[in-house]
Formats: C-alpha cells, structure tokens, sequence
C-alpha cells in the first residue's frame, strides 16, 4: 500500500503474452474451444498463491501497470494485460474486471526476469 490509503501497490511476475496465455485445440473433444493454457494456469495460479486471505478491492477502480520486460525483445504493451487482469480476478484482488474504469500500461526498463508493478486506485476515494 502506498501513502494514499485509496492505493494499493503490487509487485508481480512477468506474465505470458496473450499468444502463449490462450490454447485452441483443433483436434479432440476440446477441438475448436478457446482455453487458458498450462502456462497461462500457471501463472494464475502463481498470482493467487501471493494474494491469499486478501479481501478485495471494491468500487470503480483506475489500475496502472508498469511492465518491466525481461529482456530487448520487442514486445507490444497491450499483450499482457488479458493475463494480468485475469489473474488479479482469479486471485480476488477485486471482485470483477469490469470494476475497472481506466487502464494504462508504461513500459519501463529491462529487468532480468521481468516483472510487473501494478497501482490499483479506487475512483472517487
């Protein structure tokens, strides 16, 4: 939590891009379905461990990303926020993504590993 009690500030692992996140099976029972992939199950998961017991956020709410990528490849922005807020989500950080009235997401610098601050404001408070 930062200094405004509205604020809350947290630090989380680098996700998989929306390419890696989805599966689409084209053979099998599951043939033509759009599903979370391992990866992307595991980095859900991954992010519910570290928010256990919390209670979540509610009311509207601002959320801002800085992504620190792991490395110099060129990466779009807008390729992890689907995993990023589903997980927040699926770890209860707040009740429903559709609390959130603005998004931003800044690209900092490359940190080995890579990682995520994300500032969640509540609107109004």
């Amino acid at each position: 939590m930062t200094g405004h009690m509205s604020d809350y500030v947290l630090a989380m692992p680098y996700p998989p891009s929306v390419n890696s996140y989805w599966r689409h099976p084209t053979s099998g029972p599951l043939a033509g379905r759009h599903m979370i992939s391992e990866k992307g199950r595991a980095y859900r998961e991954a992010v519910r461990a570290m928010f256990l017991g919390r209670k979540p956020i509610a009311g509207r709410l601002n959320v801002e990303i800085i992504m620190s990528p792991p490395d110099k490849r060129k990466r779009d922005v807008d390729n992890i926020i689907k995993a990023t807020l589903d997980s927040l989500t699926h770890a209860g950080v707040w009740g429903d993504d559709s609390q959130i009235d603005r998004l931003s997401v800044v690209r900092s610098s490359v940190r080995p590993g890579g990682g995520l601050q994300v500032t969640v404001s509540i609107i109004g408070a």
